[in-house]
């Protein structure tokens, strides 16, 4: 095995097409640093000391650590994790740094309650689920504990199945759900 120097990784790793460099990165455990452009044309900075690659609602995003988190709106506990799309990533700026690798993204546990056939359709995601249990109280109620990385895409998945599906704790997640369910009675002019 060849061992490459960090500059000479940069020239072979910027020359590859944008996610299988990040790949490398991310396989290697290296730090790294890029320069990412918001929906809002903005160009921001980050210092990433662990990611993923995923896809959420069809396109692929880099779930991060970073260090800043100026501009984050998640929960304290989440504010280090972003959620940034691929095709946003500008290509040119994308540099390795010294430094540790992160085990992984800050979670927090979250309790769900799905009711109806959500309840009995719902299979567990065994990497994030930790209690996945029917309770009687109220009946025929499945239970969930998962753990979470963004309250973004929670709130989304929740608001899919609608009223078979409740946040219950923690009360900062719920109150979130609650914000978006006001905006969106508001919305449609519903008191």
């Amino acid at each position: 095995m060849v061992k490459v120097s960090s500059a000479a990784w940069h020239f072979v790793a910027a020359s590859l097409p944008l996610p299988l460099e990040v790949e490398r990165y991310i396989h290697r455990q290296q730090p790294f640093q890029l320069s990412y452009q918001d929906a809002a044309a903005r160009v921001w900075s980050f210092t990433i000391r662990y990611a993923e690659i995923t896809l959420h609602e069809d396109r692929q995003y880099l779930d991060c650590w970073c260090e800043e988190t100026q501009g984050n709106q998640d929960l304290s506990e989440l504010m280090h994790n972003w959620c940034l799309r691929i095709d946003r990533i500008i290509d040119a700026a994308i540099t390795p740094i010294p430094g540790g690798w992160r085990p992984g993204l800050a979670t927090i546990p979250v309790e769900l309650h799905l009711f109806g056939g959500l309840a009995f359709a719902y299979r567990s995601k065994t990497a994030i689920d930790e209690v996945n249990e029917w309770i009687t109280d109220p009946p025929q109620t499945r239970r969930v504990v998962r753990q979470i990385s963004n309250t973004f895409w929670l709130i989304r998945e929740v608001m899919r199945y609608g009223k078979d599906c409740e946040i219950v704790s923690p009360a900062a997640v719920r109150g979130r759900i609650i914000q978006e369910i006001e905006v969106l009675c508001s919305t449609y002019s519903i008191s």
